[in-house]
């Protein structure tokens, strides 16, 4: 146990970097990757591009460890906007990317379960900001590239354009109802990465870019950006030493979430249940009224285990669970590897409380125990009840929790409607 920030950060830092994937010796894609992927191009960075994102930037964010505030980039976006194009085009054209640039101050974000566990910690990178705006210049190339040429599978619905939580909750669970409807058994497993981001192999990203069709250029580029990371963690006044990134997508990054869909995007390859992923929130599913019908959805999870061990990830098995739908269910038990999945009655899928009998009680008195706590909290604490003070506050804090997937999960039974109902109303506020 450890109590001063230095040690703190010391002990996070080392965590984080225990997580990553053994570091490659050589950084580019194979050269018969290369040798078939698309040519050159030719990056033109104008100076009015820079200037439009320069003049977007949020002045009360801090420095990154290249020291340069935003507040000063954006009161001088209008004559420094020209020499960044020039470095940009230039960076983006070699594919070298400055040092300084490939530095990041880690902030541990607490996600829940016990504050004293470095694993319920998130370290999400604070990067250079002329190199994030360098990100976001590539980052429409790249999504423009993914979109024309239809990419990402339909089964990825993270980081996606108009797709969301709510469009993976509905279009999957109207396969299942539609299932369990006309008299079929359904099993659905919810499988979960370890550290997914964290792992990411940096070689086998680089290869599986060039096999998406990006130009050479972008890639040499990407490829520099990943190489040679390194990290300290910053907890109050004090930092960590650094430590070097040797595998994933850095969290927090402009580029992370876009290039870690592209290296999941192969993870459909060979199934015949029905996949859909949430970035690396996976869900697979299938009719399971036969042995025959459930040996494929075992052979669908060997295959998910086979394509983990291949790309050098890993499933975290005790938080891999099966959910089994219909009375005349069988109840089979799955196994990934050597370890058996456990059965579950309810499940939060992507924070919406799934139960085996596709019954949303449970999520609409979740949800609305969530609203009343904040009510209850809204009314010990602001004395004022006036429609200018209390509007503001309910819609901000109250309301997301009774709307979030509400499409997916609204009340259908004449208690919760009245549960919901008495909230949204704003029932503890008198």
């Amino acid at each position: 146990m450890v109590t001063g920030d230095k040690e703190k950060a010391e002990l996070l830092n080392a965590f984080f970097a225990s997580v990553f994937s053994q570091k490659e010796s050589h950084l580019q894609p194979q050269q018969h990757e290369m040798d078939e992927g698309f040519g050159e191009i030719q990056p033109q960075i104008g100076k009015q591009v820079v200037q439009e994102h320069l003049a977007t930037l949020n002045e009360f964010k801090s420095s990154r460890p290249d020291q340069l505030h935003p507040r000063v980039l954006k009161e001088l976006a209008e004559v420094i906007s020209e020499p960044l194009a020039i470095i940009f085009e230039s960076s983006w054209r070699m594919g070298e990317v400055p040092a300084d640039w490939r530095r990041a101050n880690v902030v541990p974000i607490f996600k829940k379960g016990k504050k004293n566990d470095p694993n319920n910690y998130r370290p999400v990178s604070l990067t250079s900001i002329p190199g994030k705006i360098l990100e976001k210049i590539i980052k429409e190339v790249v999504c423009k590239h993914l979109e024309t040429d239809a990419v990402i599978a339909n089964s990825q619905h993270g980081f996606t354009k108009n797709k969301s939580c709510q469009t993976n909750l509905i279009s999957f669970f109207d396969r299942v109802t539609s299932w369990v409807d006309t008299g079929n058994a359904v099993d659905v497993a919810y499988l979960d990465f370890s550290k997914a981001f964290d792992k990411v192999p940096h070689n086998l990203l680089a290869n599986k870019l060039v096999k998406c069709g990006l130009d050479k250029t972008t890639v040499r580029w990407i490829c520099n950006w990943l190489s040679e990371r390194t990290q300290r963690l910053l907890t109050n006044a004090s930092s960590s030493s650094w430590k070097e990134v040797t595998s994933g997508v850095p969290q927090g990054s402009v580029l992370g979430p876009v290039l870690f869909n592209i290296f999941i995007n192969d993870l459909d390859e060979g199934l015949e249940g029905t996949i859909i992923k949430f970035a690396d929130d996976t869900k697979l599913g299938g009719i399971a009224n036969t042995p025959e019908d459930r040996s494929r959805i075992q052979s669908d999870l060997n295959r998910l285990e086979r394509w983990a061990e291949t790309n050098k990830m890993k499933f975290n098995r005790d938080k891999c669970k099966i959910l089994h739908f219909s009375r005349k269910n069988g109840m089979q038990r799955y196994r990934m590897g050597d370890a058996l999945f456990n059965s579950s009655m309810c499940e939060k899928d992507l924070e919406v409380l799934v139960d085996n009998k596709l019954n949303m009680s449970q999520q609409c008195d979740a949800a609305a125990k969530k609203a009343i706590r904040i009510l209850a909290c809204i009314n010990r604490s602001i004395v004022s009840r006036s429609r200018e003070v209390i509007l503001p506050l309910y819609s901000a804090l109250v309301r997301p929790h009774l709307e979030y997937c509400d499409q997916f999960w609204a009340p259908q039974l004449k208690g919760e409607m009245l549960t919901s109902g008495n909230v949204s109303r704003g029932g503890q506020l008198k």
